[in-house]
Order: structure tokens, then sequence, then C-alpha cells
């Protein structure tokens, strides 16, 4: 379904969920790079994003329902209102605190974070179903854009953590994007236009866990999928890539950060950039929709082969090479493009596969299932790297990647609600 006010509604929680999102990756590179800096092992710096993921999935399962009950516009303030929160309780962060205390700290601030994070995503994701038009493929475009850009905005985002580390510190920085994020909330409260459901006051909490297959088996993919890419990017890759470009100086330190953060935005935006390409890739608009529902196991099948092949390379060479770190930078690249395809199709078959009076829920579940993901491969990202290096942490990518293929193996195209051509 579609709304008359979609479009400009479409519009505002675009830009609410960028702005979170700029927030989000910068915060991911400040606390990442500023506790390494203190000496921090990988598994202690996995330790930080812990709760942050375990929030996600918490927050998930009741945030479809909370919206569903009072409406998604409250989800989305209130994940907007939890990170300027977070933000300014990052900022107390006293260098005087004993190591265990701050760690604590830092992990309960980031438990906040993570709540926020998946409150703004559920809100958005939800939000497209309700307002894409139904006609030439909308539901596949609209979230392919919102997805993409707001991936492209992310990696913005670690760049700009990076470079604000390097310039005027730890707390100047979050006090900084605090204040941006204020004045982006109080601007979408003022200006928020109608468009989106207030919610219905029978919507029961057991109504989240979905009795469709194809919501349960993609959920599963969607959990694998995400872990393969978190096992090296939360903790593995940025540490490499330090001991292989700082000399430990404060100016190499500051060098440093801009090239990992620079790294890292890159592949953030390029992922971004193919997935709000990917309808177009995929033929979305004359495709019939049983053709579409495949690919999600055509091509993680392919993702499977780039972190097997890197794991190799990394195994052969024990020690930081220069071969290996171009290696590592091209067959990241290519591992982005091709998990950003597979990432837009998987947002696409959520919102195909559910129904309008339970998009919220679903969405839920199903984002449930990512943070899921995201905590298992930070969890493994931090442990593979302390006991078996990059080579462990690429391998135990290419293993949960082929997880992933098999459960998409098993989605079923199936009729929607308003029948087969809103699946297209």
């Amino acid at each position: 379904m579609s709304t008359p006010n979609g479009a400009k509604a479409y519009v505002a929680v675009t830009a609410s969920y960028w702005a979170f999102m700029l927030t989000d990756g910068a915060l991911r590179m400040l606390v990442l790079l500023h506790f390494h800096t203190l000496g921090f092992s990988p598994i202690q710096l996995a330790w930080l994003f812990v709760l942050y993921e375990i929030a996600g999935i918490i927050t998930n399962l009741s945030a479809g329902w909370i919206a569903a009950r009072f409406g998604l516009t409250s989800t989305l303030y209130a994940g907007l209102s939890f990170q300027i929160i977070a933000l300014i309780a990052l900022a107390q962060l006293d260098p005087s605190w004993s190591a265990g205390f701050s760690v604590a700290y830092v992990v309960a601030v980031q438990g906040l974070s993570g709540v926020a994070k998946d409150l703004s995503k559920m809100s958005s994701k939800s939000a497209v179903k309700l307002l894409a038009p139904e006609a030439d493929g909308g539901l596949f475009r609209w979230v392919a854009y919102l997805t993409g850009s707001k991936n492209a905005v992310k990696g913005l985002g670690f760049l700009l953590g990076a470079s604000l580390l390097g310039l005027i510190g730890f707390t100047a920085s979050v006090w900084f994007m605090a204040a941006v994020l204020g004045v982006i909330l109080l601007a979408v409260l003022l200006f928020m236009p109608s468009g989106l459901p207030r919610g219905r006051k029978s919507a029961k909490f057991s109504e989240v866990f979905s009795r469709n297959p194809n919501v349960n088996w993609l959920s599963g993919a969607r959990l694998f999928l995400f872990g393969a890419r978190d096992v090296w990017f939360v903790v593995g890759i940025p540490i490499y890539f330090y001991a292989v470009l700082s000399d430990g100086t404060e100016d190499g330190n500051r060098a440093t950060f801009f090239l990992i953060g620079s790294f890292m935005a890159l592949w953030i935006i390029l992922y971004g950039g193919v997935q709000a390409f990917a309808p177009k890739l995929l033929r979305a608009r004359t495709r019939p929709p049983e053709e579409l529902v495949p690919e999600a196991r055509v091509w993680a099948t392919r993702l499977f082969f780039v972190p097997l092949v890197l794991a190799i390379a990394a195994y052969l060479s024990p020690t930081p090479a220069p071969w290996l770190t171009m290696l590592l930078v091209i067959g990241l690249l290519v591992f982005g493009a091709i998990f950003a395809v597979n990432s837009s199709l998987h947002s696409y078959l959520i919102l195909a596969f559910t129904k309008s009076d339970r998009v919220s829920l679903d969405i839920g579940f199903y984002y449930m299932a990512n943070a899921a993901g995201r905590l298992t491969g930070t969890i493994l990202s931090g442990l593979s790297y302390q006991f078996g290096g990059l080579a462990l942490c690429l391998g135990t990518a290419a293993a949960m990647v082929g997880l992933s293929a098999i459960m998409a193996g098993r989605l079923r195209p199936e009729p929607s609600e308003n029948g087969i051509e809103e699946f297209t």
C-alpha cells in the first residue's frame, strides 16, 4: 500500500535515518580506535560492542510490537532520542577511571546506542512497506534506495569518526555529534508529515514470532550473512591495518586513523551504492517474482568464495606483507559489492513476504536475527583474531556465508496480500 503523503513521509524518515547512521558509523570508529590506542586486546575491543548487539536482539523483538501498538513515529523519535543520550553519556568518560570500570561503562552506553539504532532501523524499514508505490517494482526500489543511501552515509560516518578523533579528540567529537543529532530530532519533530500509521491497541507481544516459513528461513540466512561480515569487519581488519600502517608515534597514529577510516568508509559507501543499484542489476522490474527468490541463494554462493580465497592467502602469509594487504583491499571491496546485492535482496524479500498488518512485527523479528548475526560475528571477530589471526577471521566468514546460502535455498515464492503483482 501507499499513502497520499507517502513521498513526504518517506523523505522525512530517510533524512532522520541518515542523520542517525552518520553518528552510528562515527561512534563505532571513535570507540574502536580510541580504546585500541589505550592498549585494549582484540577480545576486549569485541566486548565493547557485545551489549550493543545484544540490545539489538531484544530491541527488535519488542520494537516491532511497540510500533504495532503505538505507531512508527513513536519508535523513530525514541531511537533518535536514545542515541543523543548515549552520546552525551559517552562524553562523560573519565581517563582517571580504572580500565575495568571504563569498559563496563562504555559497554552499557553502547547497549543504549544499540537500542537506539534498532528502533530507528525497524521504524524506517517498516515505513517503506507502508509508503512505497505498488507499481513498477516500487517496493524494491524504495527499500534499496533507503538501505543503500543509509550505508553510504554510515560509510561517511566511519571517515568522520576517525577524522574527528585525530583532529579534536574523543570527547569533543562525541559532543559535536550529539549536538548535530539534536538539531535533526527537533526538525523531525516539527516537520514530520502525516502518512505513518498510529498503531493498534489490540497488538499482542506473542505476534512478534512469525509463522511464515519464508520469514523464518530468510531471518536465518540474514543471521549468518551479517555474522560473516562482522567476523572480520568489527575487529580483525581494522587491527590488522593498524599493525601494518602505524609506527606507534602520535603523528603515525593520526595518519593511520585517517587511512583506516577512509578504507572502512569506502567499503561502506561502495556497499551502499551497490545496494541502491541492486534492483537494476537484478532486473527487478521485468523479471517474474519466482526468479528473484532463488537469487538469494545464488548470490550467497558467489559470496562464499571471496573470504575463502582471502583466508587461504592470509594463512600462506602469517605475517603482514604488502601483497597480502593489497589483495585484502581488493578482495574485501569485491566482498562488499557481492554482499550488498545479497543484503538488498534480503531487505526486499522480507518486505515482500510480510503483510501490511504485520509489517513492524515481521521486520522486528527479521532484524532481531540480523542483530543476532552481528553479535555472533562481533564475538567471533575478537576470538578468531586473538587465536588464529586474520586467516581464522576470514575462514569463519566463509563458513557463515555457506550456512546463509543453505538457508536461502529453502525460500519459496508466495503470493502477496494483494496478489502476486505486488511482489514484483
